[in-house]
């Protein structure tokens, strides 16, 4: 577990990097995540970078394509494409790399995301497709909570429960913030635990940051009961570095030089 707070600490420190060099915003969001993202990758997910279109591969749908950078920069350390691209080149103008992911824009980008509300309903359609095909594929959609206040999300919700899909996961990263307010003050969206329950899924509630808990809850993927998994994970906007934890300022700020500097003192990174 140790060696994978050291990995996650590089890239929260690339991704910190990325939003200064490019200015661009959501490094509060995207590094909340940023656990969840090294996990799969790291010790669950079934993909080959150098054939990142194998049919038969596992599927990872970042719903919440606000938060990129995280992703961009975990596909660059497994090999999906150069480091030095992600670099040189993210978010600038004819780049394979832009703000927000499109379908195909490098390998292992499975769809176009950023307007909220249809990863869910993506994966629901692949895990179906893969069970009609007989491929024996695990298919994820890491959501925000914020993104529950779509009410697509809980129509893919039913849809999966109604066909008895164990091999859809559903992983919601509940930093509790959205771009302009608390998401408990904005829309009453908790108990989402007990509302994925009642919605006919194997549900757990994790704490998110905790590499062990992470881990458990998804080796118990897929459940024996047929059902299709959702995790709900408790994480903290900004985690990793305190001056941008819980402040919801980092939902837009972008980072001047000195606050990279800081940030990577904080990660054991300067």
């Amino acid at each position: 577990m140790k060696d994978l707070s050291t990995y996650a600490a590089s890239i929260r420190s690339k991704v910190i990097q990325l939003s200064h060099q490019a200015r661009t915003p959501h490094l509060g969001s995207s590094l909340s995540c940023a656990d969840l993202i090294v996990a799969l990758y790291k010790s669950h997910l079934r993909i080959d970078p150098q054939n990142a279109q194998d049919p038969t591969r596992d599927r990872f749908f970042l719903s919440k394509g606000h938060a990129v950078t995280t992703l961009y920069a975990v596909l660059a350390k497994q090999g999906f494409f150069p480091e030095s691209e992600l670099d040189q080149t993210y978010a600038e103008p004819g780049s394979r790399l832009p703000e927000h992911p499109s379908r195909n824009c490098v390998p292992g980008i499975e769809a176009s995301t950023g307007s909220l509300g249809h990863g869910l309903g993506l994966a629901t359609g692949v895990a179906l497709a893969n069970r009609i095909q007989n491929i024996d594929a695990k298919t994820f959609a890491l959501l925000s909570d914020g993104e529950c206040n779509e009410g697509s999300i809980w129509e893919a919700a039913m849809t999966a429960a109604a066909l008895q899909l164990p091999k859809l996961c559903a992983i919601v990263d509940v930093n509790k913030w959205q771009a302009t307010g608390r998401s408990a003050e904005v829309l009453a969206l908790e108990p989402l635990h007990e509302k994925f329950a009642s919605f006919g899924w194997e549900t757990h509630r994790i704490d998110g940051h905790d590499f062990a808990a992470i881990d458990k809850a998804l080796s118990s993927f897929p459940h024996p009961s047929g059902k299709p998994t959702a995790i709900i994970a408790d994480t903290i906007k900004g985690k990793g570095v305190s001056f941008m934890e819980d402040d919801n300022n980092w939902h837009y700020r972008i980072p001047n030089a000195d606050e990279v500097i800081a940030a990577n003192k904080e990660l054991g990174l300067a």
